[in-house]
């Protein structure tokens, strides 16, 4: 079992985050605070591409950038080989799910009910028009989704199950690798959108049995905003045809044809930011010092502590769902519209996010919520900084 770090070890971490000093931050699960080392590696390389040139820069840069892919493939357990460097959580999975090629009518795509909105409308834009159908999973007593569920809809027209493994209205974990031994048992290709997991709870992609796996660094792992890991499985390439190709993931042969990369490169563009290649790199690096497995156990310390003492308020409804969670603690205020609280707690200098229909429609809709506040921790969130947003939540609770 994880255990959570000690009040020496945070306060040490806290040192190197200028954000602490100015804000009580509950929004990680929407951005995170970078260390300073992390803004430094991306302050730089902007310098170096000052001095040198941005194209003289980025030759020189070029190993960090291989560097970033390497702790990427540590951190999921992977090779580097099957991981591709993108600009955010969406366009990876986007790029992915667009290479699966044209859909035919029939075909069927299943997901959980906590499924991503920017998914499900990347999967409805293309679906509609092809004739397929996005059907849902049911879930069971507790929330999660339904693995005997999942395995009582399978058939030979289903194409693609999506998971999406913590969703963002809320602190439910999704039994990700139980959906994984479906999956592969039939043969049926698996997305998860691990936006939320990936820094904060551990990931193991062969344990999870997925075919893609997509990720952000802004969020669990305190990288920059603007970047994301792809995980694609080596054995699946060969069933990806990328809707898009540049000189990067398809050079021009000696008779000008494209040649498509046969690593998960194929799925990334030659125009990035090394910079925050750089600043990403440094951000895994030290969660990988750190240790995910002490990540995961402070982490749930925290929220359990957070669940606990809201529910304990009058007026106050706690609204996780699930067996094990994460680090999501959704609730809503008696009386109060969610951004109403999200901007009563800004004005005390405490930041949460909050989440419409939008977010996880099939979930919301079912659950008949129009809205929820989020406040999401980190393993760097003291105890002083619950009470402080306990304290503000009681005042707006009366």
């Amino acid at each position: 079992m994880p255990s959570p770090l000690s009040a020496a070890a945070i306060d040490a971490l806290r040192e190197s985050i200028a954000g602490v000093r100015s804000t009580t931050h509950f929004n990680h699960a929407g951005s995170s605070l970078p260390s300073s080392a992390t803004v430094e590696a991306i302050h730089a390389h902007l310098l170096r591409e000052a001095s040198l040139g941005p194209m003289e820069a980025g030759a020189a840069a070029a190993a960090q950038t291989e560097r970033t892919r390497s702790l990427a493939a540590r951190l999921l357990n992977a090779q580097p080989s099957e991981i591709a460097l993108t600009t955010g959580n969406s366009a990876g999975w986007g790029a992915a799910f667009a290479a699966l090629g044209p859909w035919r009518a029939g075909e069927r795509i299943l997901v959980a009910r906590h499924e991503w909105g920017g998914n499900l409308a990347t999967m409805r834009h293309v679906a509609q028009r092809a004739g397929a159908t996005i059907e849902v999973i049911p879930s069971d007593s507790t929330g999660r989704v339904d693995p005997h569920a999942l395995e009582a809809m399978l058939d030979e027209r289903v194409r693609l199950i999506a998971l999406t493994w913590l969703p963002a209205n809320g602190g439910l974990i999704n039994p990700a690798a139980a959906i994984g031994q479906i999956a592969r048992r039939h043969h049926i290709p698996y997305f998860i959108d691990a936006a939320q997991a990936v820094g904060q709870v551990p990931v193991d992609v062969a344990a999870l049995g997925c075919d893609v796996l997509a990720g952000v660094g802004r969020k669990a792992l305190r990288g920059p905003r603007g970047t994301g890991l792809l995980y694609v499985r080596q054995d699946f390439l060969a069933r990806l045809a990328p809707a898009f190709v540049d000189t990067h993931s398809a050079p021009l042969d000696a008779h000008g044809e494209p040649v498509l990369r046969n690593d998960a490169q194929c799925l990334e563009s030659s125009e990035a930011s090394l910079a925050l290649h750089c600043g990403l790199a440094n951000a895994l690096h030290e969660a990988l010092e750190i240790g995910v497995n002490n990540i995961r156990g402070q982490i749930d310390r925290i929220a359990n502590r957070l669940r606990a003492q809201l529910a304990e308020i009058p007026g106050v409804s706690v609204l996780d769902q699930g067996v094990e969670r994460s680090g999501l603690v959704s609730f809503n205020v008696a009386g109060l519209d969610a951004l109403s609280v999200r901007r009563a707690l800004a004005a005390q200098g405490i930041t949460i996010g909050s989440n419409g229909v939008a977010y996880t429609p099939f979930d919301m809709t079912s659950r008949g919520l129009t809205q929820i506040a989020r406040a999401s921790v980190s393993y760097l969130t003291t105890d002083a900084e619950i009470d402080r947003l306990l304290a503000g939540i009681r005042t707006l609770a009366h």
